[in-house]
């Protein structure tokens, strides 16, 4: 169990614009993101499924406009930050109903647009579909540009997962990524807890990393 623990803290996932696999799933969110000093009101929403990339390019977005990145949830209790700061906010659509967030959110939201800043926001599905409480604050999310990420094609799914296993610092073989590409649901919040799982029992039995094990993951995700 030591082990496996310490192990697991070596997990820092790559979030640089180098380590960001570019296809059509994701080059318009990418091309938003780089069009930054031209977001219609100085905002953007940043929208797609779970384990998506949202947050690496939330990061990507950072690096090249110098943002800081909080979550949605940690907004309350912050002083409103300078003039012309930008800022990318994550996980808007899970704050619904917490009114201390929605109001953060919303006092920040003006403030950024009235001094110059930038605003990026995240969520899994578009503006409308989140559940704010707040209508002020729902009318400008709503009012807000879009980028979403896709789910991923073949050539971002194979990339993902070499990333995911590499970020675990294990090697993947060429062959488990083709095996497991066709084989796995199409979702890249699926490919991280499957890696997790793949990585879990291969320290647990000291088995070799194969399409063997990876079946055998696939089956205790499913149970």
């Amino acid at each position: 169990m030591t082990r496996q623990l310490a192990l697991s803290l070596t997990v820092r996932p790559a979030l640089g614009r180098e380590d960001f696999f570019v296809t059509g799933a994701n080059a318009i969110a990418l091309a938003e993101i780089d069009r930054w000093q031209d977001w219609p009101q100085g905002k953007l929403a940043l929208t797609g499924p779970e384990g998506s990339g949202k947050t690496h390019l939330a990061h990507v977005w950072a690096a090249a406009s110098g943002a800081r990145i909080t979550a949605a949830a940690d907004l309350p209790g912050r002083d409103l930050p300078p003039e012309r700061t930008a800022m990318a906010v994550e996980n808007v659509d899970r704050i619904g109903g917490d009114a201390a967030a929605e109001e953060a959110l919303f006092h920040l939201h003006n403030h950024l647009l009235a001094t110059g800043g930038r605003l990026l926001v995240t969520g899994r599905e578009a503006p409308a579909r989140w559940p704010l409480a707040l209508p002020d604050l729902m009318s400008r999310m709503q009012a807000t540009a879009i980028a979403r990420i896709e789910p991923p094609d073949d050539a971002l799914l194979a990339a993902l997962l070499v990333k995911l296993f590499t970020d675990r610092q294990i090697p993947p073989a060429p062959r488990l990524i083709d095996w497991l590409v066709p084989r796995i649901e199409r979702s890249a919040g699926y490919a991280g807890r499957l890696v997790a799982m793949i990585d879990q029992m291969a320290l647990e039995s000291r088995r070799a990393i194969g399409p063997a094990l990876a079946a055998e993951a696939m089956e205790r995700l499913a149970a």
